[in-house]
């Protein structure tokens, strides 16, 4: 089953993917500055990468790989983009597209974090932490669907490698400043882009200024063409600027480009030098205001930026962003990331952040940053108190506390924006505690909990908790160190590391225990239950589990108890007690509607219907657990979906209801193929190892 056409954009994060029309009206996933490629004469390159994939296609059994390289800012991604998009009717499955940053400030993508991007934007939910099974799923996801895969600014052949999905009926095709001739083995096809010649040039600063200034000034054209070393991108800077300033002569542009002559006389292959001088062009005719913004975004570890965020770093309002954010993209150096975004190309990233070291003092550059963090831990705290509003128990600190208005405005939208800023969370939790901002640090782990619990992301869940802990455990604090030892232990259980959360838990019982924190300690107790329940120990589990009520009891804390129960629920399900798990759910129950606990009462819902039809009332075990559905549908919470769907199935087959058993339980292999492949293969044991099928 294969879900719907997509796209993909360097939308949050360097790999984004989403929805899309028919491949034909796609837009291309990136383009250099708004550099038109309609008056870019590429015929030559276009029919070398044609007859490339003639060539590949020959093979019918190996997967077409061409490899297209050049220096920066020659126009790699924009002749690639619009090659991709004059082959949609050969390849009606989309286009999915990685930003790889082989060349940005801080390191190439990891491979886990594209594949990561792919999988979860083809609608898994829930990504594997191991690599090896992120490579077979997505291999997966990917088989069968004659996509286009592009892997824009590569940095190495074993950096890609794991993301080839292997498969005849797609294309992938790599972009990189490098050669990657190790990608031969691979049946990688090679083209090299060359730099424009000066008719193109001509041509492209023709279709900007128009071709009467070109003709009167025609010396001094063909000497700012020359000085752009026939790099599209210097050549679009530099249109910029001149387009601006319609009665500039074109020879001061000339003078500008051609100061320090001897540097530009030693191009390295690069082509670096000449497209900082139409940078710096650019850049001193920008207002003074659009200038602090362009340096200051340059600092920020972020891979796009909208008004909400420009304000911020720079304590402004959003009309005054917004105006400046404006200028920065009618002068090319910001160019659009998706309908409210816009984004750096690499190379222009590279230059605001030197501009920003060399005009700005260090504690300025210090403030914008911690703005930065300040900003996006103001914002996800208040999604996590709209989403899991019992769960938000721990003060925030703050050094320059926001007073922007909120970019959501009820769950879904907070929910969403955590979703589609996951990356650049993750980015802001690094910068914080590479800055020894470890209360932010270890706060803004809290504050994405509703990132975790309701959309799995076990990948990121263990990463940020592990972070979380170090920056707790620099400033000593028992209670962050709590709370990051137990909500990371819930992630390595979901993840299926028991042994390890076990080890997480056991810090916390002790640390809890030295502080006197009854609520912590039984937190740590239900934990260790919950552990010892998936490795299979029951009684151990139980045990643990009544220690936590007690403790719980003591301390007036119902929410917690009722959380033991339906672990104690679930125990006595196992060893065949529907009767004892059908009181120990239905406590939970409405000890979770009175603390307004929705998604952990409908978790015990689900169980409680389950309980009820064991004890041969099917229909209303059944209703029981249809509401329960209908919750976590409205929710989103895929993997509960999935569970619940396996006890209706399960519940249909032990009442003769054969056609419905059958219908649920695919339904749950579809939710679990994106949640959890190994429950996937439990359902169907005749799926291999990452052979689940895709959801519809």
């Amino acid at each position: 089953m294969h879900g719907p056409t997509i796209q993909a954009r360097d939308v949050h994060g360097g790999v984004h993917l989403h929805t899309a029309p028919p491949p034909s009206a796609l837009p291309p996933p990136r383009q250099l500055l708004a550099v038109p490629s309609s008056f870019v004469n590429r015929t030559q390159d276009l029919a070398a990468l044609d007859a490339l994939l003639t060539q590949a296609a020959e093979n019918q059994s190996a997967q077409p790989l061409i490899v297209v390289t050049g220096p920066a800012g020659v126009g790699k991604t924009s002749l690639v983009s619009k090659w991709l998009r004059g082959l949609g009717s050969r390849f009606p499955g989309g286009h999915l597209y990685a930003d790889l940053r082989g060349h940005t400030p801080d390191g190439p993508a990891l491979p886990s974090e594209a594949l990561g991007h792919f999988l979860r934007g083809l609608g898994a939910t829930t990504v594997p932490v191991d690599r090896a099974e992120q490579t077979a799923m997505w291999r997966t996801y990917a088989a069968g669907r004659k996509v286009t895969l592009m892997l824009d600014n590569a940095f190495t052949a074993a950096q890609v490698r794991p993301m080839l999905p292997g498969d005849p009926s797609s294309l992938v095709v790599i972009t990189s400043r490098r050669s990657l001739t190790g990608l031969v083995m691979d049946g990688g096809r090679f083209h090299q882009v060359q730099p424009l010649d000066s008719d193109d040039s001509i041509a492209l600063l023709a279709h900007a200024i128009g071709r009467d200034r070109i003709s009167a000034q025609r010396s001094s054209a063909n000497e700012i063409v020359t000085l752009c070393a026939g790099l599209p991108l210097a050549v679009a800077l530099a249109s910029a600027r001149l387009a601006a300033r319609p009665a500039q002569p074109l020879q001061t542009l000339a003078r500008a480009l051609a100061d320090d002559s001897r540097r530009l006389t030693a191009l390295d292959i690069e082509g670096e030098t000449t497209v900082s001088h139409a940078l710096n062009a650019s850049y001193d005719v920008l207002s003074d205001p659009a200038k602090t913004l362009y340096r200051t975004l340059g600092l920020l570890p972020l891979r796009v930026f909208d008004t909400h965020r420009a304000a911020a770093v720079c304590a402004r309002p959003l009309p005054w962003a917004q105006q400046y954010l404006d200028e920065l993209r009618d002068a090319n150096l910001l160019e659009e990331a998706g309908p409210t975004t816009v984004r750096f190309h690499d190379l222009v990233r590279v230059h605001a952040r030197a501009r920003a070291d060399s005009d700005d003092p260090p504690a300025s550059r210090q403030e914008a940053l911690r703005r930065m963090c300040d900003w996006h831990l103001h914002t996800a705290t208040a999604a996590q108190q709209r989403i899991t509003p019992v769960q938000y128990t721990l003060d925030r600190t703050y050094a320059y506390p926001p007073d922007l208005p909120l970019p959501f405005d009820d769950d879904t939208s907070a929910l969403r924006w955590l979703d589609e800023r996951r990356e650049d969370l993750m980015a802001v939790l690094r910068c914080a505690a590479d800055n020894s901002w470890h209360d932010t640090a270890w706060q803004l782990v809290d504050a994405m909990w509703p990132l975790f619990l309701r959309l799995r992301h076990y990948d990121l869940w263990i990463t940020a908790h592990t972070i979380g802990l170090r920056s707790a455990e620099h400033i000593a604090q028992p209670s962050a160190q709590r709370q990051m030892l137990n909500s990371g232990a819930i992630g390595l259980v979901a993840a299926g590391q028991p042994a390890e959360a076990a080890r997480w838990y056991a810090r916390s019982l002790q640390a809890a225990r030295d502080a006197g924190d009854a609520r912590d300690e039984g937190q740590a107790l239900h934990g260790l239950g919950t552990c010892y329940q998936q490795t299979g120990d029951l009684a151990q589990a139980a045990g643990f589990l009544l220690q936590a009520i007690d403790i719980w009891q003591r301390c007036h804390y119902p929410r917690g108890i009722a959380l033991s129960r339906i672990v104690l629920g679930e125990i006595a399900l196992a060893q065949h007690q529907p009767h004892q798990a059908e009181a120990q759910f239905e406590q939970a129950h409405q000890a979770l509607v009175r603390a307004n606990d929705p998604h952990d009462a409908t978790r015990a819902l689900a169980f409680l219907g389950s309980a009820q039809a064991l004890q041969g009332r099917y229909r209303q075990g059944r209703a029981t657990m249809e509401a329960a559905l209908s919750a976590f549908t409205a929710s989103g919470a895929t993997h509960w979906q999935a569970r619940t769907l396996e006890m209706l199935a399960d519940s249909a087959q032990a009442h003769g209801d054969t056609a419905d058993a059958s219908r649920f339980r695919a339904a749950a292999i579809a939710c679990y193929a994106v949640t959890s492949p190994r429950d996937a293969r439990r359902l169907n044991p005749t799926l291999e190892e990452g052979q689940e099928d895709p959801p519809p």
